[in-house]
């Protein structure tokens, strides 16, 4: 089901497949909202160099991670089981580190050659971005280096993050148990990495309005693999595109009772660049910058999130 339902799409020749490939990536993206690269041009070792890392951050005593506080203005930072999502009412089991290239990051005396490490895997994940995106902006009717432009890393404004994540093991887990509940990502496209047997990802298709919480009955579990990389499409890109392509919910829960092992993964967010007007060719909606976006997709997860406890 999931291998129908989440297409794997190979990058390799880039150049010369440009509109082969943009084919692939808009049918993915009008339906699932989800696809799966192989052929990205980050090898296996590579991802595994980036885990060793992670899992050496998340390794250290609290204290030692303490030193890179969670910021919540910035969204940067190390946070352990903060996260509560609207749909469950709960609290995410997980810790994460937040990260953007300007923002404060682990020492080298605890964690070394982490910075140096990490910023490169970010480069290469954002030159992934950069081609998926053109991709899109030339099926959309943007210049083919639209979302290069209001994504790019290098600008102060841009909200491009990288976080780690870790959901610690369990002796005593529920079957089913909520380890990140039911959402929709934000920002325009993210890039998930995952390790080999650490399942848990589950997507469900079905949401026809970037503003809306609608969701589909059936969860399906996506298997974890190193190498190959998950791309799902965010709020930011389905409002962009006039709800064309579609920002889809996913969760991860514990597979089995009894017994849950730890499980890491690494996301790429790409999301945009703060003061950006954000507008879809057909002008469905008004024009926003991204960072008024942003705060109306907070005001209302929050709302929900108010709704629910009451």
């Amino acid at each position: 089901m999931a291998d129908r339902l989440v297409p794997i799409i190979s990058l390799k020749d880039f150049v010369n497949r440009k509109e082969e490939i943009t084919k692939q990536l808009v049918k993915a993206a009008e339906t699932a909202g989800f696809l799966t690269l192989v052929d990205h041009g980050i090898t296996v070792d590579e991802i595994e160099k980036q885990f060793a890392i992670s899992k050496s951050f998340f390794d250290l005593p609290a204290e030692s991670k303490g030193k890179t506080p969670h910021d919540s203005k910035s969204n940067n930072g190390w946070e352990y089981k903060a996260q509560l999502r609207p749909s469950t009412g709960t609290y995410d089991q997980k810790e994460s580190l937040w990260l953007q290239r300007g923002s404060q990051w682990p020492s080298e005396e605890d964690v070394p050659g982490f910075r140096d490490a990490t910023k490169e895997f970010m480069d290469k994940c954002a030159i992934i971005s950069n081609q998926v995106l053109s991709c899109l902006a030339i099926a959309l009717n943007f210049p083919e280096n639209y979302f290069l432009t209001a994504n790019d890393p290098s600008e102060p404004d841009c909200l491009t993050q990288l976080r780690l994540i870790h959901y610690p093991a369990s002796e005593n887990t529920p079957e089913g148990t909520w380890r990140a509940g039911s959402h929709t990502d934000i920002g325009i496209l993210t890039l998930l990495f995952q390790r080999e047997g650490e399942d848990g990802l589950e997507i469900c298709p079905g949401r026809e309005s970037h503003s809306s919480f609608a969701m589909g009955d059936v969860f399906t579990p996506l298997p974890a693999h190193t190498g190959p990389i998950v791309v799902n499409i965010g709020d930011m890109l389905m409002a962009w595109s006039d709800d064309r392509l579609k920002s889809n919910f996913h969760r991860v829960r514990a597979k089995d009772a009894g017994k849950t092992p730890s499980r890491y993964s690494i996301a790429y967010f790409n999301q945009g660049r703060r003061g950006f007007v954000l507008q879809g060719p057909q002008k469905k909606y008004p024009p926003m910058t991204v960072g008024e976006y942003f705060i109306q997709s907070v005001q209302r997860n929050f709302a929900r999130q108010q709704a629910i406890a009451a």
